[in-house]
């Protein structure tokens, strides 16, 4: 959960900045937003949330 929280409070940070940059509209951003919203919610979830952890603990690893 710590680990999906994280990715989220920096994809927004990220989202925000590219926003107040001018580097991304508002449309694009919506329509990114909703389909990640309904990725969620397919079987395709599950793969995504698995590749997140083993990322996150791969670079846990290396820090160390």
């Amino acid at each position: 959960m710590s680990v999906s929280l994280s990715v989220v409070v920096l994809l927004a940070i990220v989202v925000f900045v590219l926003l107040r940059n001018g580097a991304l509209r508002v449309l694009p951003a919506l329509a990114t937003a909703g389909l990640g919203f309904f990725l969620a919610s397919t079987g395709a979830a599950a793969p995504i949330n698995a590749a997140a952890g083993g990322l996150a603990a791969l670079l846990a690893q290396i820090s160390l």
